[in-house]
């Protein structure tokens, strides 16, 4: 049982005579975000286990989520002991709502410091002022150099977020004498009101409520053995030996309209497109964070962003940036070393995700193609998605990681809002508002240099984005295009089909193919040639393309396809005759320069899907039977994929 001289109670705060923050005014500082909240707990309740991490401590730092009910058997506890001098309903909901069954949502950090320093505001400490920072005072500046967080206005969340108002802190943390120490108490922004004091005095109170030991003047935390007890008939979990951090029960979490395991899904796919860099193993090694969401006993597991499309192609961005692929961004006038950035561009298949992804990539503007630039400070969490100019083709994404530099984190945090979720010029003066104003110049810059095809245009074309080569010189050949890449190379590649003439065709130059399409040869038709083996010709085998050349994946690369079928009845032979054309240039080129790569067969695709690795192979014709060559294009280069087949003697 709990020491009856430290059973915790509630304290309502009455405005002191120099006046108070009012609970309203807390609430209403995060103002008006774009940013549901689930998605900004997940951002800031991150941000402050980041900046809190113990250097002292091996290992990455351990941030969970977990969603819950209080279970029967601590069901009578909660009321008995949440319950105690607890406000009237109508100035905090929480005996109406402890009545029913209690939700709560537990975020929690360990390897963190955990709410250190003093208890009460008013205490001089040359150390970490945590405990109140979060507790007690309101708009504090940040103490962690380089910390994501800046004046704290985050921790607003926790209250937003409780349809109560209401959390419990349970932490552990090192005192002033170095020995551990578990703290408890509790916190709730209700709305300031009026009421009668214990002398029967009216008097107006902040709205703002505190639950924990009042045997001072002030409601302070359960400390020590009463805290593991109250947090042991509470059901709350317990610190291991030696083991720092925190944990945040909200009760009663909002959770928009999402069932529990809805939103834990939905919490899952949050982390990982807003907190994957800390999820990537750095140079030596270490990883940052480690991430768990479970809901009622059940693991959600978090997607690895290094195998997730399209999260794998910023991992990627993100690797640049040490490394000669990187660039710098600088200002000329007044000269300064913005950041660096790391710039990728492939074609992605379009995206197709779950309910919960969807719900997350929605968050950040990303749809069903990614142009977009993660931006960040040096504390490398995600402040927004920046949306560069589109490809033109919902198959080829490109994607960006831009870092501030040191120097400049104190400019790029001052020009973030309560939520960390933009960064916007108009909140700076003088140098600092160029500086950023700048930034999103140079990313413009580079965005657009990625996307520029270069070189000279052949007649009947235009320099447009490689991406959207494949719509754009459509006319040109009598055969259909699509588009294509391998993901090994990281880079682009353009396929098209073209048809083979007849032996008594003329093959049109390209010049001709520019100026028109040949009346009824929307489909290819390959060569006819003498039956392999001798012997007089007599049927004309031929190829009939069954669609555009299409970008697929094939045992995880990138490969174009080309469908087609064999309409003439003769037992024939296919192969492929494979050329690159450079972007811009109108070069067809079927010999590699020395050291070039060049497209490759990977096989022939038959109709129950099995692929049949050789470079041609024997097919009896006469029906609609769609086969398919699977080619393997050339990096930064058109592919021109020529479907050929020869009748093979059956005697």
């Amino acid at each position: 049982m709990t020491d009856v001289r430290t059973e915790p109670q509630w304290y309502s705060q009455p405005y002191p005579p120099e006046g108070a923050s009012a609970a309203e005014g807390i609430r209403n500082q995060l103002g008006r975000p774009e940013l549901d909240l689930l998605t900004i707990l997940v951002r800031e309740a991150a941000q402050n286990s980041w900046d809190a991490k113990d250097v002292r401590q091996d290992g990455p730092v351990r941030f969970g989520i977990d969603l819950g009910y209080v279970g029967p058997a601590y069901a009578d506890s909660w009321r008995r002991l949440m319950l105690n001098g607890a406000p009237s309903n109508e100035h905090l909901a929480l005996r109406r709502a402890l009545r029913a069954g209690i939700r709560i949502m537990t975020i929690s950090d360990r390897g963190t410091n955990g709410l250190g320093g003093p208890t009460r505001a008013h205490e001089i400490s040359e150390g970490r002022q945590d405990f109140v920072a979060f507790v007690r005072n309101v708009g504090e500046p940040r103490d962690t150099k380089l910390g994501g967080g800046t004046y704290g206005f985050g921790k607003a969340i926790f209250y937003l977020l409780s349809s109560l108002g209401t959390v419990l802190v349970h932490t552990r943390c090192r005192n002033d004498r170095g020995e551990l120490e578990t703290r408890l108490i509790g916190c709730a922004l209700g709305n300031s009101y009026r009421d009668r004091d214990e002398q029967g005095e009216e008097r107006r109170y902040t709205g703002r409520h505190w639950w924990g030991d009042a045997s001072g003047d002030v409601i302070d935390p359960l400390i020590g053995p009463a805290a593991e007890d109250t947090a042991r008939h509470l059901g709350l979990t317990p610190f291991r030996e030696e083991e720092t951090g925190t944990s945040v029960v909200i009760l009663d979490p909002q959770l928009d309209g999402l069932e529990p395991k809805e939103a834990a899904a939905y919490l899952a796919e949050t982390v990982a497109w807003h907190l994957w860099p800390k999820m990537l193993e750095r140079a030596d090694g270490t990883l940052p964070m480690r991430f768990s969401v479970t809901c009622e006993g059940r693991d959600f597991p978090i997607p690895d962003p290094r195998t997730t499309s399209p999260l794998n192609l910023f991992v990627d961005a993100f690797r640049q940036l040490g490394t000669d692929e990187g660039r710098t961004l600088s200002c000329q006038r007044p000269v300064r070393e913005l950041g660096r950035l790391g710039l990728v561009q492939r074609p992605v298949l379009p995206l197709d995700p779950s309910p919960a992804a969807r719900r997350a990539m929605e968050m950040v503007q990303v749809e069903r193609s990614v142009h977009h630039v993660a931006l960040m400070r040096p504390a490398e969490l995600v402040v927004t998605y920046w949306p560069g100019r589109e490809t033109g083709t919902e198959l080829l994404s490109y994607a960006g990681v831009f870092r501030a530099n040191e120097e400049m984190d104190t400019t790029f945090a001052e020009a973030e809002p309560p939520t960390h979720d933009a960064w916007n010029h108009q909140r700076l003066e003088g140098q600092d508002r160029t500086f950023v104003r700048t930034t999103f110049t140079r990313l413009k810059e580079a965005v657009d240099e990625l996307l520029q095809l270069g070189g000279s245009a052949r007649e009947g074309s235009a320099n447009v984005a490689l991406g959207a080569a494949s719509a754009r010189f459509s006319p040109l050949v009598g055969g259909a295009w699509g588009t294509g890449g391998a993901t090994d190379y990281g880079v682009t590649s353009t396929g098209r089909a073209t048809a083979a003439p007849d032996d008594d065709e003329e093959i049109p130059s390209a010049r001709d193919r520019a100026g028109k399409r040949r009346k009824g040869r929307n489909v290819g038709t390959a060569e006819s040639s003498t039956p392999e083996g001798g012997g007089a010709r007599a049927l004309r085998p031929r190829v009939k393309y069954a669609g555009e050349t299409t970008y697929e994946e094939r045992f995880g690369h990138a490969v174009l396809v080309q469908a087609f079928t064999l309409p003439v009845p003769v037992v024939q032979r296919v192969q492929v005759e494979l050329a690159v054309a450079l972007p811009g240039t109108g070069n067809r080129e079927t010999d590699p320069p020395a050291g070039a790569a060049m497209p490759g067969l990977v096989g022939w695709e038959d109709p129950t899907g099995r692929l049949h690795a050789s470079p041609t192979y024997v097919i009896e014709g006469g029906d609609e039977t769609v086969w398919r060559a699977v080619v393997r294009p050339a990096p930064d280069t058109i592919t021109e994929i020529t479907v050929k087949t020869r009748a093979v003697n059956a005697s």
